[in-house]
C-alpha cells in the first residue's frame, strides 16, 4: 500500500510516498505561496507526481501548524493564516477524489516517532517540538489523539508551572494570554532568557556554544531552561504519564538536555521519583511528513 504525506508549512510544501514497511519512494518539496487555491494546486500536484513516478494510487495524510475543528470542519489555530476558515481536508478529497486525513503538524511528529521511530514499540507517546515555537502531540498505539476539540497536547499555551516571582506576568504570547510554556522553553524563549540577562545572541546554538566554553551567564540560561523544561513536562508526566518523551525542534538537538533533564524531572514528578525516557527524535525534520503519511 503507498502511504503519501504531506507537511503543509509556512515556506515549504513536503510531499513522502512510503511502502507498507516505511520505506521511502519518493520525496519533494515545493515553495508553500501563502493563498489558499495555490496551496492546494501545490498539493493536488505533488500527490499526482508522485503516483505518476511510481505507477501506484495512495492514502493523502497532511500535516498542518494548526487543526480542523471538530465542530465547524474548518481550519483553525494555524500560523498559516490563509488556511484558516477553509474545509481544507474536503477541498483537498473532492480535487483527488478520495478521502484526506489532516492533522496537527505535532500529532505528525508523534504518530512518526510512535510507529517506526524514537518511541516505537511504546504505547503511549507525547511528541514535543521546541523550535521557534513548542507544539506538543500525543500518539496512542501509533494513532494521533486529537481529543474532542481538536486539541490535544496544545501544552505550549499553558502556563509555565510552578513560577517565580520573577517569572510571573513576564512574557506575552502570540495566543493573547501571559507566561505560556511556549515562551519559555521555545528556542526563541531560551534565547530571549539569555539576551534579557545581558547576553547578546541570535539563536539558541550561539547560546550554547558559550555553554560549552564555559560562559557563566550562557551557562546560567540553560540551567534555568533546563529547569523550566523539567517543570513543563513534569505536569504532562503528572496528568497523562506516557511512556516516553520524544523531543524535537532545533532545542531537541542539544545533547547537553539528555542526561540533564532526568535529574531535574524527578524534583517535579509527584512522588519524587521519574523514569520516563526523553529521548531525541530519530527522524529529524523528516517526522512530520512521515507521520502525516502514517495517519492511514
Amino acid at each position: 500500500m503507498l502511504r503519501m504525506g504531506v507537511d503543509l508549512g509556512g515556506t515549504k510544501i513536503e510531499l513522502v510516498a512510503l511502502d507498507t514497511d516505511g520505506k521511502e519512494l519518493f520525496r519533494k518539496r515545493l515553495p508553500t505561496p501563502r493563498e489558499y487555491e495555490a496551496t492546494l494546486d501545490i498539493i493536488v500536484g505533488l500527490v499526482n507526481e508522485a503516483e505518476s513516478a511510481l505507477g501506484m494510487t495512495g492514502s493523502v495524510g497532511v500535516g498542518i501548524p494548526g487543526v480542523i475543528s471538530p465542530f465547524s470542519g474548518l481550519v483553525k489555530n494555524a500560523n498559516s493564516t490563509w488556511i484558516n476558515g477553509k474545509p481544507l481536508d474536503i477541498d483537498l478529497g473532492k480535487r483527488l477524489s478520495r478521502e484526506i486525513r489532516v492533522a496537527n503538524d505535532a500529532n505528525c511528529f508523534a504518530v512518526s516517532e510512535a510507529i517506526d521511530g524514537a518511541g516505537a514499540g511504546k504505547g503511549v507517546v507525547f511528541g514535543v517540538i521546541i523550535g521557534t515555537g513548542c507544539g506538543g502531540g500525543i500518539a496512542i498505539n501509533g494513532r494521533v489523539h486529537s481529543g474532542g476539540n481538536g486539541i490535544c497536547g496544545e501544552w505550549g499555551h499553558n502556563p509555565l508551572p510552578w513560577m517565580s516571582k520573577e517569572e510571573f506576568n513576564s512574557t506575552s504570547c502570540f495566543c493573547g494570554n501571559h507566561d505560556c510554556i511556549e515562551t519559555f522553553i521555545s528556542g526563541t524563549g531560551f534565547v530571549r532568557d539569555y539576551n534579557l540577562m545581558g547576553g547578546q545572541a541570535n539563536k539558541g546554538t550561539q547560546v550554547m556554544a558559550l555553554v560549552d566554553a564555559g560562559d557563566v551567564s550562557a551557562t546560567e540560561a540553560f540551567e534555568r531552561y533546563l529547569d523550566r523544561l523539567a517543570r513543563s513536562l513534569a505536569h504532562v508526566i503528572n496528568t497523562l504519564d506516557p511512556d516516553v518523551v520524544v523531543l524535537g525542534g532545533g532545542m531537541s538537538n542539544v545533547d547537553a538536555i539528555y542526561p540533564k533533564l532526568p535529574q531535574v524531572l524527578s524534583k517535579y514528578v509527584l512522588g519524587g521519583e521519574c523514569r520516563t525516557p526523553v529521548v531525541q527524535n530519530l527522524y529529524g525534520c523528516s517526522s512530520g511528513v512521515r507521520g502525516a503519511a502514517w495517519l492511514w
